[in-house]
């Protein structure tokens, strides 16, 4: 048995390199003939086998084994013709993350591109394990037990996020209130607290069982800026008070009660798609969301990221390497969420600009479903990335001239694509990529503050175009540095926004709009570098719970300078006029709220996704 494995491995191994021997050259000098020749395939499957020669006929089971293959044996060094992993249609459950490092980077301008061969959306990666041995519980709630040393923050049911069994329950699908709000106690030691809430007489219940509960929380009081997720540590019933694990973003009462709801307790599984998973003991329970347990899918996330592109440095990025039509779903979330550290040098870390600590991302959270890292000419295309824990692509600290396109986005734990450079002043490594053709609908499931389909943090000359961005408790799109910073210092500037169509945005946060930029131009001069034009936006309007100024169309905070506006139609916008900010460091031609606006010159047809774009419009978003 073992001589007939080996000599099977070694016949796979020898069948990969014939089937790739014209991809090496014996010197750099490949004419043009060869740099325009066709092709190599190799092949995986989910009935494939690992010990095969990776044909059509034989193919691979795993994405990992023809990297491996494809590193191991040097077929990505000296190209002259791109190499296509084709993968074929089925299911790939990911226990673990899958990764590419520089040495699976392509060569002489050449890509190793990892495709769905049956088409866009065939071949999808699971980051998930599906559910089984479900028994009965009581009324229509079933248990089962799961592992207890890999909980999960999330939860899927035939391709929908099920919800975290919470009090009080959501009225629809559409919206996250009902909440909660805190209130203004006479005790000194609870005022401006970041971790001590007190609640109203009533609200909380002192039967219930709250060791594995959560608040979810717009901490601020009046400002409605960002929610955190943050665990119950105890309960004060005599001074009706509830102690946070940790420091929220901000203080949790401030002029008015910050608005909450608290999650994950049995006591609060009531209603059909809700569940509560015990952490002590790995218990899950579930009330099936279509009534029928046999009938539900229930699916568990694995991993938080299903694809890391990451080079070991910015001087050896991973480049070009291409991710074509997969679908990537399932994704898991986290025990406690907060929007970046709460105060100016909290990282830990010497920075020029210290209080930008406060703008980006943890790095316990800095993961998307995919996510790059140092890495440039990186392509991302005809994707589906759907049902995610956190951000759907997570373009972090040193990447350029990559690009995500012709992708659909739905159903997102947090943002749909976030570009996040370094510090302002050490090093513009962030740049010139491009995000096109993309769909991005239900923003921010898990994450409401700060929840944004494009979002771009000190990074610049990035163009965002032809894109549908929809549905979505804060933005559209944000572009982001810190106020602070001097302009020869700040790379957020440069951006071009165009051909996009934004509806349902700012549902439930204010002081902000759609399109919403802060501190990319802090100081004069003032130089029009950036842009947005050919832009359509419908429905900026926030729940009526939300305490805040109510949200704009475009929303120029601090800094939000050096733009030149120009074709921009906003309708059904809340705030008084659709463009809130800075007039004088900006200027503007053609837009709703400027006299004259000449709808004639707005190129209705062009905006929003092409008609090339490769997957079905969600049926929920015709119209929009």
């Amino acid at each position: 048995m073992f001589r007939r494995s080996r000599q099977r491995l070694l016949r796979g191994a020898v069948g990969a390199v014939t089937a790739l021997a014209c991809l090496t050259v014996p010197t750099a000098a490949a004419d043009a003939r060869d740099r325009a020749c066709t092709p190599k395939q190799l092949f995986v499957s989910p009935q494939g086998d690992d010990r095969a020669n990776g044909t059509i006929g034989h193919p691979w089971k795993t994405i990992e084994h023809a990297r491996d293959v494809i590193r191991q044996r040097h077929l990505n060094r000296d190209m002259r013709c791109d190499l296509d992993v084709q993968v074929r249609a089925g299911d790939y459950e990911v226990d673990s993350t899958i990764q590419f490092t520089e040495a699976d980077s392509g060569s002489n301008g050449h890509s190793v591109v990892y495709r769905s061969y049956d088409g866009p959306g065939k071949a999808r990666f699971l980051g998930a394990r599906q559910i089984t041995g479900w028994q009965h519980y009581k009324g229509d709630i079933y248990r089962v037990q799961t592992d207890k040393n890999h909980p999960f923050y999330t939860l899927y049911d035939n391709g929908q996020r099920a919800t975290t069994a919470r009090y009080p329950n959501r009225t629809s699908t559409e919206t996250l209130g009902p909440y909660l709000q805190s209130v203004e106690s006479s005790d000194d030691a609870l005022t401006n607290s970041q971790q001590w809430m007190a609640y109203k007489d009533g609200d909380w219940n002192q039967n219930w069982d709250l060791h594995d509960a959560q608040v979810v929380v717009w901490s601020g009081g009046h400002w409605s800026w960002f929610t955190d997720t943050d665990p119950v540590l105890n309960v004060n019933w005599k001074k009706k008070f509830v102690s946070l694990r940790y420091p929220t973003r901000f203080s949790l009462y401030s002029q008015v009660g910050s608005r909450y709801f608290i999650q994950n307790s049995l006591d609060f599984l009531d209603e059909p798609g809700e569940y509560y998973l015990d952490h002590s003991d790995g218990m899950l329970y579930y009330w099936p969301k279509n009534g029928s347990i046999e009938n539900s899918t229930v699916m568990a996330p694995t991993v938080k990221t299903v694809f890391s592109i990451a080079g070991s440095s910015s001087s050896a990025r991973v480049h070009d390497l291409s991710l074509d039509g997969l679908t990537v779903q399932y994704t898991d979330f986290t025990d406690w969420y907060r929007y970046g550290w709460n105060g100016v040098g909290d990282s830990g870390y010497v920075h020029k600009y210290p209080d930008y600590d406060r703008q980006i991302e943890m790095p316990r959270n800095q993961y998307g479903t995919v996510t790059l890292t140092n890495t440039t000419r990186v392509g991302l295309r005809r994707l589906h990335i759907a049902d995610t824990g956190w951000t759907g692509v997570f373009l972090l600290f040193a990447n350029d001239h990559d690009t995500v396109s012709d992708s659909l986005f739905e159903n997102l734990g947090g943002d749909g694509v976030k570009i996040e450079g370094p510090y302002p002043g050490e090093g513009d490594v962030a740049n010139h990529n491009v995000l096109t053709n993309n769909y991005i609908s239900w923003i921010g499931e898990l994450v409401p503050g700060d929840a944004s389909g494009y979002e771009i943090l000190d990074s610049g000359h990035n163009e965002l175009s032809h894109t549908v961005i929809q549905h979505s408790a804060r933005y559209a799109v944000s572009v982001k540095a810190i106020t602070t910073v001097a302009n020869a210092d700040n790379y957020a500037g440069g951006n071009a926004l165009s051909y996009l169509r934004i509806a349902h945005a700012g549902k439930d946060s204010g002081d902000m709009g759609a399109i919403d930029s802060y501190g990319v131009q802090n100081f004069e001069p003032h130089t029009i570098e950036a842009s947005m034009s050919q832009i359509l936006i419908d429905d900026v309007n926030a729940d009526p719970s939300m305490p805040d100024v109510v949200p704009s169309g475009v929303h120029m905070d601090a800094g939000g300078c050096g733009y030149k506006f120009s074709d921009i139609q906003a309708t059904n916008i809340q705030y008084r006029q659709p463009f809130h900010g800075n007039t004088n460091c900006n200027t503007f031609e053609n837009n709703s709220w400027d006299a004259n606006f000449d709808s004639s010159k707005m190129e209705y047809d062009k905006i929003g996704v092409t008609a090339g774009f490769p997957y079905p419009i969600p049926a929920a978003a015709q119209g929009h």
